[in-house]
């Protein structure tokens, strides 16, 4: 739990965040921004009135918002080793730094924009194979500067934003939701965070990586 205390203490992010660092590694802790709307997103231990009543996800426009940051790590039931590059093509788990539960998604209507619904899902970060997401990207890795998609495994809908607002008590937050068709609503960038340093597997030629 080294992570979640370094986040604790104002001010590290912003030394962290600066990393030249070029590739996003298993391990690391950021905030995703979506690009189209500008908001970040997060989740909290507030649940959908409707639908699943699990752990609602949102988008929000606050930078320094601790209920922002996700945890980045293998799919369901593997181990993806700190440090490791995340390739492009590849399933991932984002666990809520805050809560311990994982992004996730399932045929439940979201409450605004009658899509799909995201919610939060699981305790101290296990919770079944709908929390696996697809990092979809251009080249063989996700890298800090580019935009990605995240395409949900199971039901194949992206992580998207339309810019629904909600009222209380989440007042001024964007729904965050899934769906079927691909658009500037669907893609993220990597922003703030603590990011792992890559392993020595990425510096050699014809590497290979076992996740």
């Amino acid at each position: 739990m080294a992570v979640v205390s370094l986040l604790l203490f104002g001010g590290l992010w912003s030394v962290v965040g600066s990393s030249s660092l070029a590739v996003v590694t298993c391990g690391s802790v950021v905030k995703l921004l979506n690009t189209r709307h500008n908001v970040r997103l997060h989740s909290h231990d507030v649940r959908y009135g409707s639908g699943s009543g699990q752990q609602s996800v949102t988008g929000v426009t606050s930078v320094d918002d601790s209920n922002s940051y996700w945890r980045i790590r293998g799919k369901t039931a593997t181990v993806c080793e700190r440090g490791t590059p995340i390739r492009c093509g590849q399933p991932i788990r984002l666990t809520h730094v805050n809560t311990g539960r994982n992004l996730h998604s399932h045929h439940f209507t979201s409450p605004l924009s009658g899509n799909q619904e995201v919610s939060a899902f699981g305790e101290e970060g296990e919770g079944d194979y709908l929390d696996d997401w697809t990092v979809l990207c251009n080249g063989p890795y996700w890298v800090r500067d580019g935009e990605v998609r995240f395409k949900h495994s199971s039901t194949e809908v992206l992580l998207s934003v339309t810019g629904e607002q909600y009222g209380r008590p989440i007042s001024g937050q964007k729904e965050v939701h899934g769906m079927a068709q691909a658009s500037q609503n669907n893609y993220w960038k990597a922003m703030e965070g603590i990011f792992m340093k890559p392993s020595e597997l990425l510096k050699a030629e014809g590497h290979h990586t076992e996740l």
